[in-house]
């Protein structure tokens, strides 16, 4: 668009001057067309609106709607939500903290307090000064076995991959989380130039396809892992079973956005829809599942090591807590995914209809974890739809240590969710390998909306807690936080999802809501041939 704009500008002006030379009344039409050029030159050189740097002139169009929509029309809009963190009154809070501008609203409360799933954090009469209390909240990932343990923030950038993301993006957000002191979660699609060369801490993330660590036949390649996972920026080493978008599916990465450098990074062959299978060749039980997480921390130089996982099948979440129990080897961490987590393409079915929601995910995690006695020793991150400082708090009160986050991240760096993803054709340069498109997404000024973001965001949920009159987030627990169930009742989160005794796990009796899953688990198979009827 740009390119064309400038050959507009050209036409425009070799008419207006021959129509002067020809009927010099003509040059009255200068008055309009010069301002208009102009107008759309200044779009195309200034660095904070991708929409007007990719579509100038045109692309003002979108902020004269804003401006002109009317206030009672969008406070009607804003306070109907639809129980997620994304309505409209949450990008717009995203958009304020990522330009570090005034994120207060007017006029009290947007949200419905009697409808059924609101939630809320219980304040305190003697809560804590802000001045008194940690900024910013750090959580040492490392178990036993590992060498090199990071000190990971509280809140850090989730998985998107360069391929879907492009490499302005990917520079924008890892610059971000160099700028912020926190981490940027490389995707499957491989660790490429754009996540390293900002300097910022990366959590590689490898999924069934092994992106940048595959032999030609799309198997495991130990030799190529180990010499990309000691770089330095490389803090932690994630091995995706699943993603809440479309868990049990493999990633899907289009045709048109695989480029000569993005098949080169990802050991693939170029102009070929790139698919990931559902499933690891690497390991196929839980006990090598185990073994291949030991393994992969002793190549990285002891780093991190752990796994991601949206929940289905309970019985395969404690039979790898089973191998743990039996082999000793435990990971250093454990990522939550949520069946509401997103993607920039999945079948619909998959996206609305298959996963455990991040909720009740994260807490049979860490209930789990605790039952087995193993809760002490691991990390869990949680990761689905976290935009907020009190999706930081309700996540952390569950039993998460931290949080990631893709889409609110997203939204800092730019994205006004054109629903482009799957095209190449995003319009703001997040999403497309364009390059005509991604020029438009300065990442000078982006990285400092990305820091800007995370800084606002993490502050929110620290006063949160200073409000409830909790110094720090491992002093949070599900009796702070309360939901509408109905109209007349409400619940505290330890009473929706109550805690079982540490170790109950360990030997039967089981509790009851256990029983059925612990006896159709294995160490040695994810699918044991025992009946549920």
């Amino acid at each position: 668009m740009r390119s064309i704009f400038i050959k507009i500008c050209l036409i425009v002006a070799l008419l207006t001057a021959v129509a002067v030379y020809f009927w010099p009344k003509a040059a009255w039409s200068l008055v309009i067309t010069a301002p208009l050029c102009l107008v759309g030159l200044i779009d195309m050189g200034q660095p904070s609106h991708s929409i007007k740097r990719n579509f100038p002139l045109i692309g003002r169009m979108r902020y004269w709607a804003e401006w002109m929509r009317p206030k009672i029309y969008q406070y009607f809009i804003e306070s109907d939500t639809d129980g997620t963190p994304f309505n409209r009154l949450n990008r717009n809070v995203i958009y304020q903290r990522a330009k570090k501008v005034n994120d207060t609203t007017p006029f009290g409360t947007q949200l419905n307090v009697y409808e059924v799933g609101y939630e809320w954090l219980n304040h305190s009469i003697t809560p804590l000064h802000f001045d008194k209390i940690d900024h910013d909240p750090r959580v040492i990932v490392g178990g036993a076995d590992c060498k090199q343990p990071y000190s990971a923030s509280i809140y850090n950038i989730s998985a998107m991959s360069f391929g879907s993301l492009s490499k302005n993006a990917i520079m924008a957000l890892n610059g971000g989380a160099k700028l912020g002191g926190f981490a940027h979660n490389t995707g499957e699609g491989g660790l490429s130039p754009y996540h390293l060369s900002p300097g910022g801490d990366i959590f590689w993330q490898i999924g069934t396809g092994y992106f940048g660590c595959r032999h030609a036949d799309g198997t495991f390649n130990y030799e190529e892992f180990g010499k990309r996972a000691v770089h330095p920026n490389v803090k932690m080493i994630e091995i995706k079973l699943s993603q809440g978008a479309k868990p049990g599916h493999g990633g899907i990465l289009p045709a048109a956005k695989v480029t000569e450098e993005i098949a080169k990074i990802r050991l693939v062959e170029m102009g070929k829809d790139v698919l990931s299978p559902p499933y690891h060749t690497a390991f196929t039980t839980p006990l090598e599942m185990l073994a291949f997480i030991k393994r992969l921390r002793e190549l990285s130089g002891g780093k991190p090591v752990g796994f991601k996982l949206c929940i289905g099948r309970k019985s395969q979440f404690i039979a790898i807590c089973k191998g743990m129990i039996k082999t000793g080897i435990m990971p250093d961490f454990i990522t939550v995914d949520g069946g509401e987590g997103g993607t920039g393409a999945a079948p619909l079915e998959f996206s609305n209809s298959v996963g455990m929601p991040l909720r009740d995910g994260l807490a049979f995690v860490a209930d789990t974890l605790n039952g087995f006695a193993l809760k002490r020793h691991i990390r869990i991150i949680a990761s689905g739809k976290v935009a907020t400082g009190f999706d930081l708090v309700k996540n952390l009160s569950l039993g998460a240590d931290m949080c990631n986050s893709a889409r609110a991240m997203m939204l800092a760096v730019g994205c006004i969710q054109a629903l482009e993803c799957n095209t190449n054709k995003c319009p703001t340069g997040v999403a497309t390998q364009n390059p005509s498109l991604t020029k438009g997404l300065v990442v000078e000024d982006k990285k400092v909306r990305v820091k800007n973001f995370h800084e606002e965001t993490v502050k929110s949920a620290v006063e949160l807690m200073a409000a409830s009159g909790i110094a720090h987030p491992k002093n949070l627990h599900r009796s702070f936080i309360y939901r509408r169930v109905s109209a007349s009742q409400i619940q505290s989160y330890a009473e929706a999802y109550p805690y079982i005794l540490r170790g109950a796990l360990l030997e039967a009796p089981y509790p009851e809501q256990y029983q059925l899953d612990m006896a159709n688990s294995s160490e040695e198979t994810f699918d044991p041939s025992i009946s549920y009827a």
